[in-house]
């Protein structure tokens, strides 16, 4: 299983990223797109997310668990996704839990 991944959004980010701006919101939109089109969502290795477009970045929201949740930062860092990647045999998912920007 590969690219594009299946992204659902708890209850509480999706409400987050409704109540955003539309300027806000479309950049949220462009963040998720690069998030289920990477080849490894978690963007594991050195310079691992150099691909992403200018101001986003990936890191690990806990160094101790590489393989936990994740915050993928966009618009420089004004906003972030915060997400988990539970990569099953049959229907691999990313779940953004929390969905920011200020």
């Amino acid at each position: 299983m590969g690219p594009p991944w299946q992204a659902d959004w708890t209850t509480a980010a999706a409400e987050d990223r409704e109540a955003l701006p539309d300027a806000a919101r479309d950049l949220v939109l462009a963040a998720r797109a690069e998030l289920v089109t990477a080849s490894d969502p978690y963007f594991r290795g050195v310079d691992a997310d150099r691909d992403l477009p200018p101001g986003m970045s990936v890191e690990p929201a806990q160094s101790t668990r590489p393989g936990g949740q994740h915050v993928l930062y966009f618009d420089h860092g004004r906003g972030w996704l915060r997400y988990q990647f539970t990569q099953r045999t049959a229907d691999p998912q990313i779940v953004i839990q929390e969905c920011f920007w200020q």
